[in-house]
Parts: C-alpha cells; structure tokens; sequence
C-alpha cells in the first residue's frame, strides 16, 4: 500500500517510520529497499482489502495521475467487508488499475461491487499482448466517429481474459515506458474495450494518456460506453435490415430469359 496513518494521518512510507493500517487498523511496517518502491506492509496477514494486489511502478504511475486523497480509497460491501479502490473520483467513478492476472470470478466481483468503473490493464505483462493487438489491427474499421472502432473478431485483439466484462477496459500497451513523437500509435494511445456487442461487434476507444485522465477527474464516467455500444447496434441493425430488403427487391426481379425471335409476317 502507498499510504498508512501515522499519528492519524495518511503518510507515505519512509525509512524506520511505523504506522497502522487505514482500513483494518492493524500495524503496518515500512518498506524502504532499492530492488522496489516504496510501500506499506502489514506486520501480520492482512485482513483488509481481499482484491489487493502488489503495487508496481506502473501502479504508482497511473495513481500518481490523481488527487491524493482519491488514493486508496476503502469502501464497504453490504456485509461490512472492506475493499480499497486504487482510485475514486469525487464523481464516484472508480479506476482499478490492474498488472497481474485476475480470475474471472474476482474480476466479476469487483465490476458488480463498484458498478461505475473502469479497468486500466498493463498490456505489457504478457510478451504476447502487444504483438496480437498489432496483428489485430487490420481488422479493426473505423466507425462514423473519430477514435471509434468495431470489430466483428476481439478475440484478434485482445486477451479472451478480458472479453467479457461489464464495464470498460482500456489497455496500456507501453508500460512505464516514455512516450515520444516516434512511439506508435498502439503504445501511444489507451485502447478500450467497450461493454456489450453492436450486433454481434466490439466497440473499441481510442483515447490518449492526457484525454482519458482529464476525462475520468472531470466526468462521471471516461466515456457513455453503453450509450456508444447501443446507437452503433442501431445503425448496424438498421443496416442489416436495409440489406435484406434489397435483397429481396432483387431476387423478385425475373431472370433474364431468351428473347424470342420476332415472327415474320408474309409480304404479299
């Protein structure tokens, strides 16, 4: 964890400093090595925040991009379970940013507890992330809107881990690695995953670092997915429907046939 009260504050953690946990009380130690960041650990098991998961550079990163009381936040479920949202804005939009694996079921557990979220997964965990979503590219088309995309194949994209979930997931395909003029588009911009199908095609968001972090401080949501999701199965529906019917238009024409030889009449 980033932050632990000492002397009932929030504090980072720091060389010989001690403090308590905020969500279970407990005592927590500080851990202050060169092989990683710095961070709280509880002095025993931890009893708080079942969804937790190791912080990384890339976490501190994305965290770093917001306020720092919307760090870390702790809220409780129906039965008085604590969990920590990594991030929650004062609209009540939470950010769980993810870099290790997930099951299917905790993932679903999390999007059906905090409801109005987003996933920031690090694309670069897996060597093989990256190189799908190159090679998936290609079957990605450009919608009427700017930064929209559908695709008929996700699965060409991204990994099938994530396919299915309730709420957006953007994928960050370059890491903490610096973003300059000449990275490519695929690392330099967040693709997200859009909930739900458009007749039977995943919508993907294009949107860069500064526009989704603006985005999620000043908006009660990144972006209206469903809304997004709903009107593009319109138009494809509409489309489906308008293809059929001239379908039909066509098929009732007759086929062509022999013209018959025009009969000679007698000349007298």
């Amino acid at each position: 964890m980033r932050y632990a009260l000492v002397n009932e504050e929030r504090h980072e953690a720091e060389p010989d400093l001690s403090g308590t946990c905020p969500g279970c009380g407990q005592p927590m130690i500080a851990k202050c090595g060169d092989q990683r960041i710095h961070h709280w650990a509880h002095r025993g098991v931890r009893t708080c925040g079942r969804w937790w998961e190791p912080e990384t550079a890339w976490h501190r990163n994305w965290k770093g991009q917001f306020p720092e009381p919307w760090q870390e936040i702790i809220l409780r479920d129906k039965s008085g379970e604590r969990h920590i949202a990594d991030v929650r804005t004062e609209l009540g939009l939470a950010l769980e940013f993810q870099h290790s694996h997930i099951r299917p079921l905790e993932r679903q557990a999390r999007e059906a507890f905090h409801r109005n979220m987003a996933w920031i997964v690090d694309g670069t965990r897996r060597k093989r992330d990256l190189p799908r979503f190159e090679d998936g590219r290609r079957l990605i088309r450009p919608s009427p809107w700017q930064g929209i995309y559908t695709t008929p194949v996700p699965h060409e994209c991204f990994p099938r881990d994530w396919l299915d979930s309730a709420v957006p997931v953007f994928f960050d395909f370059a890491g903490t690695d610096p973003i300059g003029p000449r990275t490519g588009v695929e690392r330099r911009m967040l693709w997200g995953l859009m909930p739900g199908r458009a007749d039977g095609h995943a919508v993907i968001v294009a949107l860069d670092r500064q526009r989704l972090v603006l985005a999620a401080r000043t908006r009660p949501q990144i972006i209206a997915a469903h809304k997004i999701v709903g009107t593009l199965d319109g138009r494809f529906r509409a489309a489906g429907v308008q293809a059929m019917i001239e379908a039909r238009r066509y098929s009732s024409v007759p086929a062509w046939r022999r013209r018959r030889p025009r009969r000679r009449t007698a000349r007298f």
